[in-house]
């Protein structure tokens, strides 16, 4: 009796360990549940930090398009004022009976009149001498006289018009503003205002008180031929204009241009600004007016 009271206690106490152990089913269930709530946890760190970043970029982006934005609007001013100030360029004011705008660069190759932009009241150029080519005009006349800058470069346009076969000579340069005045009241006389203003500067605003433009002609042109259109059918004629710029020079009334410059076509007109504005303003086919862009 007594030996089978201890087995009954053995028993007991192996199936209260085999108890404490548990199903090993649920223990690899309870490993796998514990792995995956292990994986869930690590991978929802990196979904909180993406979406942390997402809305950092998102709003560095934000910033960067204001940023972007604003540096547009500044660079939209800066080239409005930059494009204010050019059309004001060299105008020294505005005249308040003619509402002319005077010129503060007279003595430049650059100088741009027409009828709208006048030289200073009493402007003279300096450097005024005669260039060693034929004239047409008596000799001390003032009309031989040109800047020194244009006179060096008419003297190499006809020198190599000479080469080539043509002969040309200079009728008409600086004039002073009583003498354009004379010419112009004498138009007007004459031929009338509207004619007048066609053909003729008004004082103050002549190309030719510059000092930088020159009336030319062919060789063998009679006076009654002189200056007139005609002479675009000449050797001479189309020499010019084909090869003016090459020294500077631009036939300043160009022809169909007139509703441009004010002024009906003069292919005897010859204007000089320097070769590389020449031979641009050349190869566009364009005016003075054009090349600068000025709405006067």
């Amino acid at each position: 009796m007594q030996k089978i009271y201890i087995a009954s206690i053995f028993l007991i106490g192996l199936f209260l360990t085999a108890c404490q152990q548990g199903d090993p089913n649920t223990n690899i269930d309870e490993k796998e549940q514990t792995t995956q709530q292990e994986q869930q946890a690590d991978q929802s760190v990196p979904k909180k930090e993406t979406a942390k970043t997402e809305e950092q970029d998102n709003a560095s982006d934000g910033l960067n398009e204001n940023e972007s934005a604003k540096a547009d609007d500044s660079t939209n001013e800066e080239d409005k004022q930059k494009e204010e100030k050019e059309i004001d360029k060299h105008i020294a004011k505005v005249e308040k009976s003619t509402g002319l705008h005077v010129v503060d660069n007279p003595e430049s190759p650059e100088v741009y009149v027409n009828k709208q932009r006048t030289l200073p009241e009493g402007y003279v150029p300096p450097n005024l001498v005669v260039p060693d080519v034929s004239h047409y005009s008596s000799e001390g006349s003032p009309k031989r006289q040109l800047q020194k800058v244009a006179a060096d470069a008419l003297e190499q346009l006809f020198a190599e018009a000479d080469q080539q076969g043509i002969g040309l000579v200079a009728v008409s340069g600086y004039r002073s503003y009583e003498r354009q005045k004379q010419i112009y009241e004498s138009a007007v006389a004459n031929k009338g205002q509207e004619h007048a203003d066609k053909f003729s500067a008004r004082p103050g605003t002549s190309e030719h008180q510059t000092g930088l433009a020159m009336d030319v002609a062919s060789a063998t042109e009679t006076a009654a031929t002189l200056l007139e259109q005609s002479f675009k059918q000449t050797d001479a004629g189309t020499w010019l204009a084909e090869n003016a710029h090459n020294f500077g020079f631009i036939i300043r009334y160009p022809e169909g241009k007139n509703e441009i410059t004010g002024y009906n076509y003069e292919p005897w007109h010859i204007r000089y600004v320097g070769k590389e504005i020449a031979t641009e303003i050349y190869n566009e086919d364009i005016t003075l007016e054009e090349y600068f862009g000025y709405d006067y």
